[in-house]
């Protein structure tokens, strides 16, 4: 115990005192964003220090760039919600994860930085076959898709599902799971290069919404019976359309309200046709939540990662000197898959 605890010493001794990270002096655009130095975060009990080699990009970090996205008590004052990379220290109770091991892991906050905390429960191992970096992109939209849609929603195999956003980085994600796991998918997007991608990614229909009508594509290929389940990332004015898509016991999440909070919904659906309406949040979780949540994800899916029926979607790469060009290409919904920062 002397020995180890010795060992640990010596890690953050050899530590650097200070490091890189990408954040903002005031709230803005993405030319706000910029490289500063801060102090090398140390970890607490239960924790591990990561020194990142990738972090992704999500839409909370986005609006919290804009000064628009209430940061949960006790995150960092950095952004990133999502890191894979090397274990450089652990602290005291950490018993799975040792120095010199390669994790991603969730975090809830902290990623755009060359190191990064995260409890010893939200470090999951890489999967065989996926490189560090592309790893960094799969901790939240994995968890998120995973504690929705297969968790709370319950989506069996066989039942039918729409996704709204289909190449969004919870999009992609849903369906590659969706697939996985047995279900038929329908998926939406903007544009044909798109819809081929969604295809690609698995999914039985793709969906132009800028051409078609979900609601009527979704009716008519299924003879008006609907869909079991559906993952909404838009809100507003698509809730109604979707509460009547929803065949008998169906399930909406809403992940995401893009579109707007405000909507006016025939409940009669609701009522008489056991329909369940949920929403959920990840980052303002607990620890425990989160963390059995990894567990779950490594058990269940991490598998088909290795066998090759689910695989990532990085569509880009920046550096944090480019961090300004992720965020805007980000905004600009023109990519399909993951954008990721690397130090």
């Amino acid at each position: 115990m002397i020995k180890k605890r010795e060992q640990e010493e010596s890690l953050i001794e050899s530590l650097p005192n200070k490091m890189h990270f990408v954040g903002t002096k005031t709230p803005g655009g993405p030319s706000n964003l910029s490289v500063m130095v801060t102090s090398v975060p140390l970890p607490k009990d239960g924790e591990v220090l990561i020194k990142v080699h990738a972090a992704g990009i999500n839409g909370a970090d986005l609006r919290e760039r804009e000064g628009k996205y209430p940061v949960p008590a006790g995150a960092p004052d950095i952004m990133g919600l999502e890191v894979a990379g090397e274990v450089i220290v652990v602290g005291k109770s950490c018993k799975r994860f040792k120095p010199g091991d390669f994790v991603c892991a969730l975090l809830i906050g902290g990623g755009y930085a060359e190191y990064a905390t995260a409890p010893e429960g939200q470090c999951m191992t890489i999967p065989d076959g996926v490189s560090v970096v592309d790893a960094a992109g799969l901790p939240e939209v994995f968890c998120t898709v995973w504690t929705n849609m297969m968790d709370r929603c319950q989506l069996k195999s066989g039942e039918t599902v729409l996704i709204q956003g289909g190449t969004s980085g919870i999009g992609f994600a849903a369906i590659k799971v969706a697939k996985a796991f047995g279900a038929k998918v329908f998926a939406t997007a903007r544009n044909k290069k798109k819809c081929d991608a969604i295809l690609r990614f698995g999914a039985d229909w793709a969906i132009n919404y800028t051409t078609e009508d979900f609601s009527e594509v979704v009716r008519g290929t299924t003879g008006g019976g609907g869909v079991d389940v559906i993952i909404d990332i838009i809100g507003g004015d698509y809730l109604p359309k979707e509460v009547a898509l929803l065949a008998h016991g169906g399930r909406l999440m809403i992940v995401n309200l893009r579109g707007g909070k405000l909507a006016e919904v025939d409940f009669g659906h609701v009522h008489s046709k056991h329909l369940t309406i949920t929403g959920a949040r990840l980052r303002p979780r607990s620890i425990a939540e989160k963390s059995a949540i990894c567990e779950s994800l490594e058990t269940h899916v991490w598998p088909k990662f290795t066998d090759g029926t689910i695989t990532p979607e990085t569509h880009a790469v920046f550096s944090f000197a480019e961090a300004a060009d992720a965020h805007q290409l980000m905004e600009s919904s023109n990519h399909i898959g993951k954008i990721l920062l690397t130090p």
